[in-house]
């Protein structure tokens, strides 16, 4: 790859609605140091600022909570992320909640403003809400709304306050004005549960959702070379990984948001890998790592770590010449 690893860690979780996963580099760090692994002083890293503190703010909108904590963290996000790349190194970006994604796709459209970016969204959940729709108002549901720049106004439920219509659209806006990716650009792997306003929207956007039940039964290198061929003309890929993609029975409950019938890690290990191999990878995202929930221990964490010992061993595979 000609690059050199670096990890951002952005220990933020003000964009979920449960607290704990600022906690998930932690225990990430925890799980490998419980394997006598020194993974985490083999590379350089960068800390980011937090605003977690505003998890106690009692001024916030109820469509799209903290949301202008959330517009400064997705910035910082964003610039460490485009440093990285602009130094010519390879960001593992370590997040809390999901909401981080907006961030780290900013970054690197910010990087990349000719390129036309890949999306792999590895996910439980859609995230295709906007202030606009979402039932909850945690913006870790709303992340590739904002990359799309697509409000979903035909699904609207909310009446939005006019200083949260003005924070969301700079949020649509950081880095790069205007969407970081293209809907034909993104796909999915392992979404399953989503609400009616998402569905409108994945049938409306026509994008592509590789279900467990699918991989499992046409094969997992096939529908990942399928996905590849979709995305083959991207000069630049970014794989999102959120541990509640996996199954939360076989794996463990330690994410906000916990899914059953997902994949296992040696499928999630298969599905990035293969990505990967095409070289064309230049940032890969882990989230929601939640050790408060985890009533196995620290499972959730050591999982997520298995996974991120075997993509970096094949990020670090010297290109054939």
């Amino acid at each position: 790859m000609g690059k050199t690893i670096k990890l951002i860690k952005n220990r933020s979780d003000i964009g979920a609605g449960t607290r704990g996963s600022d906690l998930g580099i932690d225990a990430i760090e925890v799980a490998a140091i419980n394997k006598n692994s020194d993974y985490f002083n083999q590379f350089e890293f960068e800390d980011v600022k937090t605003h977690n503190e505003s998890i106690y703010d009692k001024n916030r909108s109820s469509s799209a909570k903290r949301i202008e904590h959330v517009v400064e963290q997705c910035t910082r996000v964003c610039n460490a992320v485009k440093k990285s790349l602009s130094g010519n190194y390879f960001p593992i970006v370590l997040s809390g909640d999901h909401s981080s994604a907006l961030g780290t796709l900013s970054g690197i459209k910010a990087t990349y403003p000719e390129q036309n970016i890949g999306v792999f969204w590895i996910d439980a959940h859609a995230d295709l809400h906007s202030p606009y729709t979402s039932p909850s108002g945690n913006i870790h549901g709303m992340p590739l709304s904002a990359a799309l720049g697509d409000d979903n106004l035909g699904s609207q439920n909310n009446e939005v306050p006019a200083e949260t219509q003005q924070h969301w659209e700079d949020m649509k806006n950081i880095g790069h004005q205007g969407p970081k990716v293209l809907a034909e650009n993104l796909i999915y792997f392992g979404v399953r549960d989503t609400e009616e306003e998402e569905d409108k929207q994945i049938e409306k956007l026509q994008i592509k959702n590789y279900k467990v039940d699918e991989v499992r039964y046409r094969g997992l290198q096939k529908c990942v070379a399928e996905a590849l061929s979709k995305l083959a003309h991207c000069e630049v890929l970014y794989i999102s990984f959120d541990v509640d993609s996996m199954d939360c029975d076989m794996i463990s409950y330690g994410t906000g948001t916990p899914v059953p019938k997902g994949f296992d890690q040696y499928e999630i290990i298969a599905i990035i890998n293969q990505i990967i191999q095409t070289k064309k990878v230049v940032c890969i995202e882990f989230v929601e790592v939640n050790p408060l929930l985890d009533t196995k221990g620290n499972k959730m964490a050591e999982t997520a770590f298995e996974v991120l010992e075997a993509i970096t061993s094949e990020l670090l595979i010297p290109p054939v010449e």
